[in-house]
C-alpha cells in the first residue's frame, strides 16, 4: 500500500487528522523527552558512575552537541528522501543509542550514549513542522501547529516526574530502558500510521552544490536569521530553569528528585494554555500581532520573576509563579513565528526547518556548557539570565519585523 499523500484539491487542503497531530506530537517531543527524563537521577549517576557534578552535566552537552549538528541535516535530508523514511531511520538510530545508555558503566560511555541519542533526536522536531506546512497553510496551519504545541508542551512536565519515580523504585538504568521501550513504540506507530507528505517531484537534490547555495540562501537572509535568533532566546529564558533544575529544585528548593513537578507541572500548563490562546487567535489576529501579545505576557513574567528571586527566599511556590507566566507568553509566540519563518522559503521547508532548529540548538548548547554553571548559584540569577535573553530575543524580533516591513 503506497503511503504517498496526493496534493491538495484547490479547493484547500484537508484538515490534519487528530491521530497524526497526536504522532507528529510525539515525535516533535521525543528530544526534549530525552532531556528531562533522567534529570532527577543526576546525583545518582555521579555517586554510581564516580563522577563530578560538572561531568554529570556535561553529558546534556555531549547529547547538545550532536543534536544541533544534526539539526542542521535533518530537514535536507527530508526534502531529499521524503519525512517518512527519515523520521523511521532517526527512530531507530536513537533506540538504539538508548541501549548504549542504558548498558552504561562509566561516565565515558555515557557520553558515547547520550551523544549517539543527539545525533537521532531532532528528526522528530525538524520533520514535523515540514509535514504540517506540507499538509496546511495560514491560520489552519497555525491552529495544526497550536495543537501540536499543547501536546508537546506534556513532554518536559511528564518526563522529570516519570524519570524521578522510575529512579525510585528501579534506578537510573532503568530511566532509559524506558526511553528505549518509548522509542520502540514511536517507531512502530510511525511505520503503521505516517503517511508521506513530500510527493516525488518535489523533492530536492543533495548535490553539494545544491545544498551549499540553500544553506547560504537561508543564513545569509537576515530576517530569517533574526526571526529564528530571536525564538532561540524566548525559549532559552524557559530552557534555562530546565537545564538547571537539579540544582534550582533540590538545593535552592530543598526538594527531593521526586518534587520536580513542582516546577515542570506549573511550566507545561503554561505551555499548553499559551498554545490553546495562540490556536484560538489563529484567523483573529495577523502572526505578528500574535507575536506581539506574547512578548508582553513574557515581558511581564520576567519582570514579576527578578522582584520575586530578589525579594523573598528562595520557597514554593511563591520562587516559580513567575515561571508558567513566561511560558505561557512564549507558547503564544511561538507557532507564528515558526510559519512567519518558514514562509520565508516556501520550496524548502525541510531545509529551513532544520537551519531554524540548529539556530536554536546552538544558543541551547551554549547555555547548557558554559551559562548553566555561572547562573544557577541563586534563583536571582537565574531569573536575572531569563530577563536577559528575553530582551535579546525581543530586539532581535523587533529589528526582523522593521526589515520585513521595509521589504
Amino acid at each position: 500500500m503506497s503511503h504517498e499523500v496526493k496534493a491538495a484539491p484547490a479547493a484547500g487542503p484537508p484538515p490534519v487528522p487528530r491521530s497524526l497531530s497526536v504522532l507528529l506530537a510525539a515525535l516533535a517531543m521525543f528530544g526534549p523527552f530525552s532531556i528531562d527524563t533522567y534529570l532527577p537521577a543526576f546525583p545518582a549517576i555521579g555517586q554510581s558512575l564516580g563522577a563530578t557534578q560538572i561531568e554529570v552535566q556535561q553529558t546534556l552537552t555531549a547529547f547538545m552537541l550532536p543534536f544541533a549538528f544534526m539539526m542542521l541535516w535533518h530537514g535536507a535530508l527530508s526534502d531529499a528522501l521524503g519525512r517518512r523514511k527519515v523520521i523511521l531511520v532517526g527512530v531507530a538510530v536513537y533506540t538504539l543509542a538508548s541501549v548504549v545508555c542504558a548498558l552504561a558503566t562509566t561516565i565515558e560511555q555515557l557520553w558515547v550514549g547520550r551523544a549517539l541519542q543527539g545525533l537521532a533526536c531532532g528528526v522528530g522536531q525538524v520533520v514535523s513542522r515540514a509535514i504540517v506546512r506540507d499538509l496546511l497553510s495560514g491560520a489552519a496551519a497555525q491552529r495544526a501547529m497550536s495543537r501540536i504545541s499543547i501536546m508537546f508542551a506534556i513532554a518536559p512536565a511528564i518526563a522529570p516526574i516519570l524519570g524521578g519515580w522510575i529512579h525510585a523504585f528501579f534506578n537510573w538504568h532503568a530511566i532509559f530502558v524506558f526511553m528505549v521501550l518509548f522509542g520502540v513504540t514511536l517507531w512502530i506507530a510511525a511505520f503503521l500510521w505516517l503517511p508521506e507528505t513530500l510527493p516525488q517531484d518535489k523533492r530536492q537534490s543533495l548535490r553539494p552544490s545544491h545544498l551549499w547555495r540553500s544553506y547560504v540562501s537561508v543564513f545569509t537572509n537576515s530576517e530569517f536569521m533574526r526571526m529564528a535568533g530571536s525564538l532561540a532566546l524566548n525559549f532559552n529564558g524557559m530552557f534555562l530553569y530546565v537545564l538547571a533544575a537539579p540544582v534550582f529544585l533540590i538545593q535552592h528548593l530543598g526538594l527531593s528528585p521526586q518534587a520536580f513537578a513542582w516546577l515542570f507541572a506549573p511550566g507545561v500548563a503554561g505551555m499548553a494554555i499559551g498554545a490553546f490562546i495562540s490556536g484560538r487567535l489563529a484567523g483573529r489576529l495577523s502572526p505578528h500581532r500574535t507575536v506581539a501579545l506574547g512578548y508582553a505576557v513574557m515581558v511581564f513574567a520576567a519582570i514579576a520573576n527578578v522582584i520575586l528571586a530578589g525579594a523573598f527566599l528562595p520557597q514554593v511556590p511563591l520562587t516559580i509563579l513567575a515561571y508558567p507566566l513566561y511560558n505561557m507568553g512564549m507558547a503564544i509566540a511561538m507557532p507564528s513565528m515558526q510559519l512567519l519563518s518558514l514562509d520565508l522559503f516556501p520550496e524548502k521547508r525541510g531545509l529551513a526547518s532544520s537551519c531554524l532548529s540548529v539556530t536554536q540548538t546552538s544558543v541551547n548548547v551554549f547555555t547548557a556548557a558554559v551559562l548553566v554553571p555561572l547562573l544557577w548559584g541563586s534563583p536571582l540569577t537565574l531569573a536575572l539570565g531569563m530577563a536577559a535573553f528575553l530582551v535579546l530575543g525581543l530586539v532581535s524580533f523587533m529589528v526582523a519585523v522593521k526589515h520585513h516591513r521595509a521589504r
